[in-house]
């Protein structure tokens, strides 16, 4: 290796970097990263013959990139990098949404800025804001053009400047790096359709079935309702193209080197113009091999661990997160300060649901017990709802160690949330129904899956009263498990189902579209007034995020289960130094007596407060957890 280096160091000599005012801190991080970075991709592209003139090329990019970097982002990469630990303060709170449908452009965004500071937001993902097919798009995860945004949106200069604007406003932009595919429209196809050899490698097509029905015979189907298969004919190259998500988002070939060192200009590219995080969307499909299931394969970590060795190098206070939607076990390897620093935590959404529907709480129980440690440094992103879909991803396992049955108890979740199932208080739609496999996932909003909806079509207080609790406990649980809370925005001002999201021809084929809603000003307009749905939700919401932004308790990431008691109660404790914090969470539509739970047992006799009444244990302790009450008991 010290061959390879000093080899490396005369070239970069040569090409005159090393004369460049900014050689000096880039060579820092060099000489820390270099075997790192060699290593990882020596894994997967070893054994090209031009592998040391490639990594060289790389090298140069990365410092490229480092030296273009505006000078404040440069500072941000000297403070906060990934070890700083930032993202894992109990201040951190999250929100996601669509720019186009809660703020119309850039410029929109900056305007809701006091917005976001009322809720205490410090951490805004914006979903896919580049340029994508017009129709045909997937939400925006299509991308025509890593380089360019959705004209309608703004310019990626005005990005950069949202990005510099929010900042002084202690708001951290994050962005999707849709890194498995592109659209059919990108440069890179256009010229792949037009026979150039070159681009052509940068996708996965095959002249005829032969081998695409060798790899299906492992592949899962991951959107049936819209085709069946991973390949789709096209007709101007005559050559099949693997497409796991829609047939015009063609997967990116990995195994050849010059994708990598492509993705990776896009990526600083996007870190640059203002990007403190990236989602690493679909993690799991990004590495093909025939014979498996072409999902989590090791190659697909080692590709991720280069793209963040490449970070350290030209911007290293770069945070990745992974979008794993798969067996929890799965989606636990990608977590690490050297990999994704930050993961989506869809077990615990799930499992929130679950306990909803169910009025148990074994299952989230059992989960949070034995899934919800992770590495020292890292955290998740704990979410109640999020632009997609609702998948079962409990463990099978998980749930037959409690006598639970996955598949049956899989059918009744979506029945129950579809509204088919008698006592549901849900308002949901199905999306993607496999035939084969009887798998199915659930969309719908936050307010219209916890009862708010069709509580207020019949005008039914008792059970409207009951559908708000039932949002705020769930949310209330993301909150207080530790990491970074993630609200989708329109949750907090109770926001149902959209009922003419199908009027869309290009989202009629997508339930999806049902959750993602428009900025609502009537909605907005509301939000102080205690009287309504929408008051009561926002201020409490706006309430819970304050007390943990209050207590540095929240941030801790270790927590322990305990007994409750009852089967409709969770209590989670949590403890640092000179504070403890005891969550309890009634998810029974039925008030429970204090009596019947452990709760006087557990906190033996000491005085504390409840965050979210503001009452004293003492003045509770004497009566009943309310139906889906929270409490969130400091002392």
């Amino acid at each position: 290796m010290e061959g390879f280096k000093q080899s490396l160091y005369r070239r970069l000599e040569r090409r005159n970097i090393t004369k460049s005012v900014w050689w000096h801190e880039f060579s820092i991080r060099l000489e820390k990263e270099l075997d790192r970075l060699v290593s990882l991709l020596y894994e997967l592209y070893g054994n090209r013959p031009d592998f040391a003139f490639w990594v060289e090329d790389i090298v140069v990019h990365a410092f490229e990139s480092f030296r273009a970097r505006p000078a404040w982002l440069k500072e941000r990469d000297r403070q906060l990098p990934p070890e700083s630990g930032w993202f894992r303060s109990e201040k951190q709170m999250g929100a996601v949404c669509y720019v186009d449908r809660w703020a119309k452009d850039f410029q929109g965004l900056q305007s809701r800025i006091p917005y976001l500071e009322e809720l205490g937001i410090t951490y805004l993902h914006l979903m896919p804001f580049f340029k994508s097919p017009e129709k045909e798009n997937d939400g925006g995860y299509a991308v025509s053009s890593y380089r360019e945004t959705n004209p309608s949106l703004g310019t990626m200069k005005e990005l950069a400047q949202l990005a510099r604007i929010f900042s002084k406003h202690g708001i951290a932009l994050v962005a999707d790096f849709v890194f498995n595919h592109t659209s059919d429209e990108h440069a890179w196809a256009l010229q792949a359709k037009n026979g150039e050899a070159w681009y052509r490698d940068f996708y996965l097509t095959f002249p005829d079935r032969s081998e695409p029905d060798e790899y299906e015979k492992t592949l899962r189907e991951i959107f049936p309702e819209s085709r069946r298969g991973s390949f789709t004919f096209n007709e101007e190259m005559q050559r099949w193209v693997w497409t796991t998500f829609h047939s015009y988002q063609w997967d990116l070939n990995y195994r050849n080197p010059a994708v990598f060192d492509a993705m990776c200009r896009e990526m600083l590219s996007l870190a640059n113009h203002g990007i403190s995080i990236l989602r690493l969307d679909a993690v799991a499909f990004i590495w093909k091999q025939k014979g498996t299931s072409c999902e989590n394969l090791p190659q697909a970590h080692t590709l991720i661990k280069a793209f963040q060795s490449m970070a350290r190098l030209a911007c290293p206070s770069l945070l990745f997160k992974s979008e794993a939607i798969v067996h929890p076990d799965d989606i636990a390897k990608y977590i690490d300060l050297r990999e994704c620093q930050l993961s989506y935590n869809p077990l615990l959404m799930a499992e929130l649901w679950e306990a909803a529907a169910t009025k148990e709480v074994q299952l989230l129980s059992y989960s949070l017990e034995k899934r919800h440690k992770i590495p020292a440094g890292c955290a998740w992103v704990n979410y109640v709802r999020c632009h997609d879909d609702i998948g079962w991803t409990f463990a099978d396992e998980d749930a037959w160690a409690l006598g639970i049955n996955p598949f049956d108890h899989r059918q009744f979740l979506n029945r129950f949330y579809l509204g088919d199932f008698p006592g549901s208080f849900a308002h949901g739609l199905s999306f993607q129904y496999n035939p084969v496999t009887q798998d199915r996932r659930i969309c719908g909003s936050a307010a219209s899956l916890a009862g708010v909806e069709r509580a207020d079509a019949v005008r039914d207080p008792e059970k409207l009263e009951r559908g708000m609790a039932r949002l705020i406990l769930l949310y209330g649980i993301a909150l207080a498990a530790g990491g970074i809370p993630l609200l989708y925005l329109g949750d907090e001002l109770a926001t149902e189902n959209d009922p003419d999201w199908d009027r869309d021809p290009a989202h009629k084929a997508d339930s999806r579209w049902v959750h993602r809603p428009l900025w609502n000003e009537a909605l907005a307009n509301e939000r102080h007034d205690p009287s309504t749905v929408t008051g009561k939700v926002f201020n409490t919401i706006k309430l819970l995020v304050a007390q943990r932004a209050s207590h540095p308790v929240f941030a801790a990431s270790d927590l322990a289960v305990l007994p409750s008691g009852h089967k409709s109660v969770i209590v989670i404790h949590k403890e640092i130094p000179g504070s403890q914090l005891v969550i309890v969470g009634n998810f029974s539509e039925s008030s429970v007596p204090i009596a019947q739970t452990r709760l006087t047992e557990i906190l033996g006799g000491e005085s504390c407060t409840d965050l979210v009444s503001g009452l004293s244990w003492n003045a509770i302790s004497a009566g009943s957890l309310a139906p889906c009450q929270l409490l969130w008991l400091f002392r």
